[in-house]
């Protein structure tokens, strides 16, 4: 992948949450994230600048901590986001499909969100 977008979001989100591993955890998460999703860039940072960004590298942090390396730990996290699979709960609150890819949905979501925003 060429296009990897910086962050918005310094304080929180992905970035925030990953501290002093950002500048190395950023570009290997969204890359990660792009192959998984074939998203666009776009989306991909609007998520990872989101809440959901946030929770993304929590969990990528419980793995670091369990002794998994960064890239390691980054990409634990995409495959199991991409097991995961959107409720009905989840799909009446959002608008995501049932069934799809948690993380794929919420992607495709956070990027719809920052277009109608204007951030993109």
């Amino acid at each position: 992948m060429s296009t990897i977008l910086d962050t918005r979001n310094t304080d929180w989100g992905f970035w925030g949450t990953m501290g002093g591993s950002a500048a190395e955890a950023w570009p290997v998460a969204f890359a990660a994230i792009h192959a998984a999703t074939g998203a666009e860039p776009e989306a991909v940072r609007a998520f990872l600048d989101s809440s959901h960004g946030r929770h993304f590298a929590d969990e990528v942090q419980n793995a670091m901590h369990y002794g998994h390396s960064l890239a390691d730990a980054i990409v634990n996290t995409v495959a199991r986001w991409m097991d995961w699979r959107i409720g009905k709960g989840t799909s009446r609150a959002t608008g995501i499909p049932v069934g799809l890819p948690y993380l794929t949905g919420f992607v495709v979501h956070e990027g719809m969100i920052a277009e109608a925003a204007g951030e993109d």
